[in-house]
């Protein structure tokens, strides 16, 4: 006879896997983003989980990644903790945010955490710098951020968003439907294929002339650098007609287009306005101009920045599209490429205890940096607003 009651109490009773603590652990906080446009959000939940899970404690204002679908009840499924007000999230050693914070905001940070958001040099005042000061708050720019190759991941990432989606943009408004028109972007047999002009030989001339190829459509690339058009020619594959930037060239080339692409990226913290209005009114009436550029003042003369709720206004006959922020119309994926990049910094930071050593330890962490520990280190930022400010190595040698 078999004994039932054999082995009982032998098996190993269930319980939940633990949560790897650190001795190097970092409060990290995601607050909701205020601006009108903005609809990323930096980390994803999968993000939050594997920091979580490396003992890191990560701290999300409610409703946060409500834009990107991502739930409060995804990131609390992760490990994060969800908070209820602002004041909560901006209570963490590292604050991540997308839209510089505010001048409030700043003042719910506690005194000598460490802020990485955009800077959005074009928009900035010399308050929101006195309020990082006075704070003593390190921030960092992730658009000035390089990985270890000298590329800019963040500018990169975003760019490829924008340069796919701002074709998508030109063949919603190539249609009837939006009084364009009438043209399909690309083209079909026996018809003509539509002329696309990309001013600009960068990381979104090159997917806005991917996109635009795949689809069919004929395109002219401008710029002044031949390294540049070199580079893009060899990245598309094939032979697309380049050009450097000429009044005379351009302006023919305007005269033929259907859609025009400003994708001129500043220079030291200036734009250059090189398709000017005269160009823009011999062209085609309904064709469609999108000023990728306009964040940074733009390239084109009759470009003035627009929102997502109002994209467009018409001059000379031309529809001009010249929103700020394309990345937002598609916030997961973009949220999914902030999440990319930033999830490993931020485990880096942990493994260092802090932004201080991240900084000491990696230049191209440096390079980002624009206020530390109570004074401006960026150069620029002291020019344009009439501020001193200290050579961040020299600062970091102090230390010792």
């Amino acid at each position: 006879m078999v004994d039932l009651t054999e082995g009982i109490g032998i098996y190993p009773k269930e319980a939940p896997a633990k949560v790897k603590t650190s001795k190097n652990s970092l409060v990290i906080g995601l607050p909701k983003e205020t601006a009108a446009q903005e609809k990323r959000v930096v980390l994803t939940p999968e993000a939050v989980a594997l920091l979580v899970n490396n003992g890191q404690q990560v701290v999300i204002e409610t409703n946060a990644g409500l834009h990107a679908k991502f739930s409060d009840k995804d990131y609390s499924d992760a490990g994060g903790k969800v908070v209820y007000s602002a004041k909560e999230a901006f209570d963490a050693e590292v604050v991540l945010k997308v839209e510089p914070p505010t001048t409030e905001e700043i003042e719910y940070m506690k005194a000598g955490s460490c802020l990485i958001s955009a800077l959005q040099l074009g928009k900035q005042h010399p308050d929101f710098i006195h309020g990082l000061n006075r704070k003593r708050i390190t921030a960092v720019a992730f658009e000035h951020l390089e990985d270890k190759v000298g590329g800019m991941p963040v500018v990169r990432a975003m760019s490829e968003i924008a340069g796919s989606t701002v074709m998508l943009i030109a063949a919603e408004y190539l249609s009837s439907v939006h009084e364009g028109k009438g043209l399909i972007l690309g083209g079909i047999t026996g018809v003509p294929p539509t002329e696309v002009v990309i001013v600009g030989a960068g990381t979104v001339a090159e997917y806005a002339a991917r996109t635009a190829l795949g689809l069919g459509a004929s395109i002219k690339v401008f710029d002044n650098h031949i390294y540049k058009l070199r580079r893009i020619k060899q990245l598309l594959g094939q032979q697309v007609y380049t050009s450097t930037i000429d009044n005379y060239t351009l302006g023919q080339a305007l005269k033929e287009a259907d859609v025009v692409i400003g994708a001129l990226r500043a220079e030291k913290g200036k734009n250059k306005i090189v398709v000017s209005e005269e160009m823009i009114s011999g062209m085609m009436e309904g064709s469609i101009i999108i000023d990728v550029s306009i964040d940074q003042g733009g390239c084109i003369e009759t470009a003035e920045m627009t929102s997502h709720e109002n994209p467009t206004y018409v001059k000379h006959g031309v529809i001009h599209y010249c929103v700020p922020n394309i990345a937002s119309r598609v916030a997961r994926t973009a949220s999914a490429a902030l999440s990319n990049i930033f999830t490993p910094i931020l485990l880096q930071m942990a493994d260092l205890r802090g932004a201080e050593e991240m900084i000491f330890n990696y230049k191209w962490f440096m390079k980002g940096v624009y206020t530390y520990r109570g004074s401006l280190t960026n150069a620029y930022l002291a020019r344009k607003f009439s501020m001193t400010h200290k050579e961040l190595q020299l600062l970091l040698a102090a230390r010792y």
